[in-house]
């Protein structure tokens, strides 16, 4: 079975792969530094604001056990808002490059 060859600098040079590449690192970076400044805010909210993590939410929980936890939720959060972009925009991105290069 003889195994195709691609012109991959032609393909890196193409406009719509070098929109895809572009719309989808500006949304991962975007998300990177949101996420980034996100998970930071733990230590350094609890090194410089201790009273404020002390502070009692639901009955033994306090405000730092409950910042921590949702540090969980905003991950799956994050997670499922990309895969939403990643199938509504990024595939159909990928799917019109892929109709235009005739792979």
């Amino acid at each position: 079975m003889a195994e195709k060859k691609y012109d991959w600098s032609a393909i890196a040079r193409h406009p719509k792969f070098v929109e895809l590449h572009s719309k989808k690192s500006a949304f991962l970076f975007g998300w990177w530094i949101f996420s980034t400044v996100y998970y930071f805010l733990l230590p350094i909210g609890a090194a410089y604001a201790p009273g404020l993590f002390k502070i009692k939410v639901i009955g033994v929980v306090n405000f730092g056990y409950a910042f921590a936890l949702s540090q969980f939720f905003v991950s799956w959060g994050l997670a499922h808002y990309y895969a939403h972009v990643a199938n509504k925009d990024f595939d159909r991105l990928t799917r019109n490059l892929i109709d235009e290069l005739h792979l």
